[in-house]
């Protein structure tokens, strides 16, 4: 399977004390750059799912995101952080002092304030078995989504292989009939010259000029790289770093294709190679 290194997967499950939810999203990236965000109480857990993660994914700047929303109940209620109060009321008597005409906070602005509910802390050991099966379903959802949108990637590279190489099949024929058109405008122009037909310097002339502009082995390489790269494609897996060199490969033969180029219909064809290169190389970034 080809795959790109875009993808995105949440899973959320429903536990007694809240609820737990992950999330996977990532863009490319040359490397694996892999980002946690969690709650400070389940940081312990960071290594199983570092781990976890990175034996799936290869490139990608991935983050992974996990919340988790207590639930309050007769049984489980929040409680008051006594040192919290304590700071907020030697506060307002300070700025008291300076400001007297200050607005007292309100019961309601009190309870608002962060860190004066306490929850139940947070128990990494108990979260840990639910956070697994979890990131389990949110890499199986997260994959798909990945391969979805790589076999795209795999479809959209594919029909730019074969338009390439279309207008390369209709390149070739044409180098003959420019070195024949050359030859007759010399002999011509030799005629005009000298009164007559030098054929040893017309033999010079051409097989110095069909030198120049003889493009059989930019020709041959541009279908031996187009045949790599659909062999690349066919063989899927992590592939984004050897599509990404063979892109420049093609580039650098289709642009000396046109600077050979003695003839206009090759020159717009190695012009609408170079485009469709270019479209092949923005969307093989995006490739595992």
């Amino acid at each position: 399977m080809t795959y790109s290194m875009t993808g995105f997967a949440v899973a959320t499950a429903e536990l007694e004390s809240g609820s737990l939810t992950l999330e996977l999203r990532s863009v490319n990236h040359r490397y694996l750059d892999l980002q946690l965000r969690m709650p400070d109480e389940l940081r312990a857990l960071e290594p199983a799912l570092r781990e976890a993660i990175s034996a799936q994914l290869t490139r990608g700047k991935v983050e992974c995101r996990i919340a988790y929303a207590a639930r309050q109940s007769a049984q489980n209620p929040a409680q008051l952080n006594s040192i919290m109060l304590q700071q907020l009321a030697l506060w307002s008597h300070q700025v008291r002092e300076h400001l007297p005409h200050a607005t007292t906070l309100s019961i309601a602005d009190i309870l608002r304030w962060n860190g004066v509910l306490e929850s139940a802390a947070l128990s990494a050991e108990i979260l840990l078995p639910k956070l697994q099966e979890l990131l389990k379903q949110a890499l199986h959802d997260f994959a798909a989504s990945r391969q979805r949108e790589g076999e795209r990637l795999r479809s959209f590279l594919l029909e730019r292989v074969a338009q390439i190489e279309d207008l390369r099949i209709h390149v070739a024929p044409r180098i003959p009939s420019a070195i024949a058109a050359y030859e007759a405008k010399l002999r011509t122009r030799l005629l005009e010259a000298l009164g007559s037909e030098d054929d040893e310097r017309v033999r010079q002339e051409i097989t110095l000029y069909a030198s120049k502009i003889d493009v059989d082995e930019e020709l041959s390489r541009l279908h031996t790289h187009l045949d790599e790269v659909k062999r690349a494609l066919a063989k899927g897996g992590v592939i984004g770093k050897r599509l990404d060199f063979l892109m420049q490969e093609l580039h650098r033969e289709a642009n000396t294709l046109g600077s050979k180029s003695v003839d206009s219909e090759v020159s717009r064809c190695a012009m609408e190679m170079k485009l469709l290169i270019e479209q092949m190389r923005e969307q093989v970034q995006n490739i595992e």
